[in-house]
């Protein structure tokens, strides 16, 4: 027999915010839960389990649309391994241009920082930069 849990417990077994869970049901990224004789939502393991793939797929940088879409093949019996790597690539594609810009990124900080003398002169390179006037 399943385990049953209240949207609460469902909540602290898989470490997500009960607000989080109500969310992804409104989004459909959870299925509506059936309901006990006196009311209460229930949840079972297949809901722990889909909970947890969520979370998971959150924590690699899927977004929900990308997370809905591997839900909606496991849900119609019709992922294939090849389906799931071709989305996954394209996810790790978009992870690297997300790294090379961050890198940029860090760039242009690390030079605009090391420009500051961290004194209390009213000039600041940092300010400078933010205000869109890079000094020379």
């Amino acid at each position: 027999m399943d385990m049953i849990m209240k949207r609460s417990e469902l909540a602290q077994a898989t470490g997500c915010n009960l607000e989080t869970v109500r969310y992804y049901e409104n989004i459909g990224v959870m299925p509506p839960p059936r309901r006990s004789e006196n009311g209460y939502r229930v949840y079972e393991e297949e809901d722990r389990k889909r909970l947890n793939f969520v979370m998971r797929g959150r924590e690699l940088g899927f977004n929900l649309e990308e997370i809905k879409g591997l839900l909606a093949l496991l849900d119609t019996d019709s992922v294939t391994c090849a389906e799931v790597y071709t989305r996954t690539e394209n996810h790790l594609t978009s992870v690297r241009q997300k790294i090379r810009a961050l890198k940029k990124l860090e760039k242009v900080l690390a030079e605009t920082a090391s420009k500051c003398t961290g004194t209390d002169a009213p000039e600041c390179p940092v300010i400078d930069a933010l205000a869109g006037e890079m000094p020379g």
